[in-house]
C-alpha cells in the first residue's frame, strides 16, 4: 500500500536540527515546526544540517547534510561502507552507548505498552558482545548484473538499490571471503544471474554458514528457476574451497516476497554443517535456524536455561524450538523435552540431533506452537516449564491463550523485539509476574537487542 505525503515547502529544505534522542531503529529524532523528523545518522545532543525528503502527516523523514555540533560519543564510521546498507545502524556511535541503548529501548517498550507492574520490572543492562565486529557467521548476499557489471552485496532498506560489499565490517572473514570467491566463480564460468526487472532466471542470492566450532561452511545458491545453465559445474568448483563441505541449491520465483523458496535440493557435500554450543553438537541444514553470532550465543542460552530453574522431575516445552538447541541443551537436567517448530527442515535436523548428542528423552512436532500444544495436552502432557524464542512479530495470540489456560509453573521468553515482547506481557501478566529482564547485545553495531524474561505464575 502507497503511503501518502504531502508535496509542500518543507520537501527537499536543508534545516537545522537538534537531536532529543534515538528512535527504536537507531535514527536521530529531532523536532522541526512541531512536528517529529527522523534523521538516520545522527546522534543525541547533536545539531545537524538535515535535508527533507517525505513530510507525512504525522512525521517527517530527513537525510543527514553535515554535523554542526558533534556528540562526543560519535565515533568513525566503518570505511569504504556505504552509510546506508543495513545492519550499521549504530556503528557511528560509541559501543558503551549502543548497550545503553539497548537496554533504553526495552525501558521505552514497557512504558509504551505499561504491562502490569512495568514500573517495578529489573531491567539488567546489556550485556555486551566478546567481538563488536566480524561476529555474524552468516552472510546473505543478493546478487545482480547490470550492463555487463557484477554486484554482490545488500539491498539499501526498502529498496531494490544494492551496494557491492567487497567489505562487511560485522561478517566474519571467512565467510565475506567466500562470497566473493562465488561472485569471481559465476563470472569465470557465464552462470545466469537473475535480473529482477526483466523477470530472467538465474541466481538472486547467495548465503554463505561457517560452523564457529567446526570451521565448515556451507553454501546455499538460492535461484529463480530450477535449471540454471553452469550450476553443477559452478557447485563442483565450490567444494574445492577451503572448509566447504555442503552446497545447496534453493529455488524461488519472482511472486515470492521472502528471500528462501520452498524447495531446497543438495548440489553436493554433506547434508548438514555441525556447530557446537555449551558441550552439545548441531547439525545444520541450509534454512535452519541458528542465531548470527555463536560465541554470544553461548552466553544467552546459559542465562535463559539458568532461568527456568530446571528440576529433574519437571515436562520442558521448547516452543518454536528450531534445530533444538535450547531443548537438548537442558535435557539433562529435566525428565523430558518436547519441541515444536513450523519448518519440517529444522524438525529433522531436531531429530537428528537429538540422536548425534545421544539425548533419550526428547522429542519434536513439526507445527504451529498454538495448534500443536493443545493437542499434546489432550493426550496427557504435562506443561512444566516452557521456553519460548519467537520472531520478531512476538507470539501467537492462540499461544498466549493456551498458556494462560494451562499455566506453566515456570516460563522464560527469548524475544529479538522488544516492542512485541511488551505487547505479549500485557496478556501474559493477567496470571504471571515478570522476574527480570536480562538483555544480551547478539547484534553489535545494529539497533537490535535480545532479551530473556523470567516470568513465574502469579499465586
Amino acid at each position: 500500500m502507497r503511503r501518502n505525503f504531502r508535496h509542500n515547502n518543507h520537501k527537499e529544505k536543508d534545516v537545522i536540527i537538534t537531536i532529543k534522542r534515538l528512535g527504536i531503529n537507531g535514527e536521530g529524532i529531532g523536532y522541526y515546526k512541531k512536528k517529529i523528523i527522523f534523521i538516520p545518522g545522527a546522534l543525541p545532543d547533536e545539531v545537524v544540517v538535515a535535508k527533507i525528503i517525505k513530510d507525512y502527516p504525522h512525521y517527517i523523514q530527513a537525510e543527514l547534510v553535515r554535523i554542526k555540533e558533534k556528540s562526543p560519543d560519535r565515533v568513525a564510521f566503518p570505511k569504504d561502507v556505504p552509510p546506508e546498507v543495513g545492519g550499521l545502524e549504530l556503528a557511528h556511535l560509541s559501543y558503551k552507548k549502543q548497550l545503553e541503548f539497548k537496554k533504553n529501548n526495552v525501558l521505552e517498550a514497557l512504558k509504551k505498552y505499561h504491562p502490569r507492574g512495568y514500573a517495578k520490572y529489573k531491567v539488567k543492562n546489556t550485556i555486551p558482545a566478546p567481538n563488536e565486529w566480524h561476529y555474524r557467521n552468516k552472510a546473505q548476499y543478493q546478487i545482480e548484473r547490470d550492463h555487463g557489471k557484477t554486484k554482490l552485496g545488500l539491498f539499501a532498506p526498502h529498496s531494490h538499490k544494492l551496494f557491492d560489499l567487497p567489505i562487511m565490517p560485522t561478517q566474519s572473514k571467512d565467510t565475506q571471503k567466500i562470497e566473493r570467491t562465488v561472485k569471481a566463480l559465476i563470472e569465470k564460468l557465464h552462470v545466469p544471474v537473475a535480473n529482477y526487472y526483466r523477470h530472467f532466471p538465474g541466481i538472486k542470492t547467495i548465503v554463505v554458514r561457517q560452523s564457529e566450532a567446526s570451521k565448515e561452511i556451507q553454501v546455499t545458491l538460492i535461484t529463480v528457476g530450477h535449471e540454471v545453465k553452469n550450476l553443477l559445474t559452478l557447485s563442483q568448483e565450490l567444494s574445492k574451497l577451503p572448509n566447504v563441505v555442503s552446497i545447496y541449491q534453493n529455488e524461488t520465483d519472482w511472486r515470492n516476497p521472502q528471500v528462501w523458496g520452498n524447495k531446497t535440493e543438495k548440489l553436493g557435500g554433506k547434508n548438514q554443517i555441525t556447530e557446537e554450543i555449551l558441550g552439545k553438537k548441531f547439525a545444520l541444514s541450509p534454512r535452519a535456524f541458528f542465531q548470527l553470532n555463536p560465541v554470544q550465543t553461548v552466553n544467552l542460552y546459559s542465562e535463559a536455561i539458568k532461568f527456568l530453574d530446571l528440576t529433574p522431575d519437571q515436562t520442558l516445552i521448547d516452543a518454536y524450538s528450531g534445530v533444538g538447541t535450547l531443548g537438548i541443551i537442558a535435557a539433562d537436567q529435566v525428565k523430558q523435552v518436547v519441541g515444536i517448530e513450523t519448518i519440517p527442515e529444522a524438525v529433522a535436523d531436531a531429530k537428528h540431533n537429538v540422536e548425534l548428542n545421544h539425548v533419550k528423552n526428547a522429542d519434536y512436532f513439526q507445527g504451529n506452537v498454538e495448534k500443536v500444544l493443545p493437542q499434546l495436552q489432550e493426550q496427557g502432557l504435562p506443561v512444566d516449564a516452557l521456553i519460548v524464542d519467537p520472531p520478531r512479530t512476538g507470539l501467537a495470540k492462540g499461544l498466549i491463550k493456551t498458556l494462560l489456560r494451562t499455566k506453566p509453573k515456570t516460563f522464560v521468553y527469548i524475544s529479538c523485539n522488544p516492542s512485541t515482547l511488551a505487547q505479549d506481557l500485557v496478556l501474559l501478566t493477567e496470571s504471571y509476574n515478570v522476574r527480570l529482564i536480562e538483555n544480551i547485545d547478539m547484534l553489535p553495531q545494529t539497533a537490535r537487542c535480545e532479551c530473556i524474561v523470567k516470568l513465574t505464575l502469579r499465586k
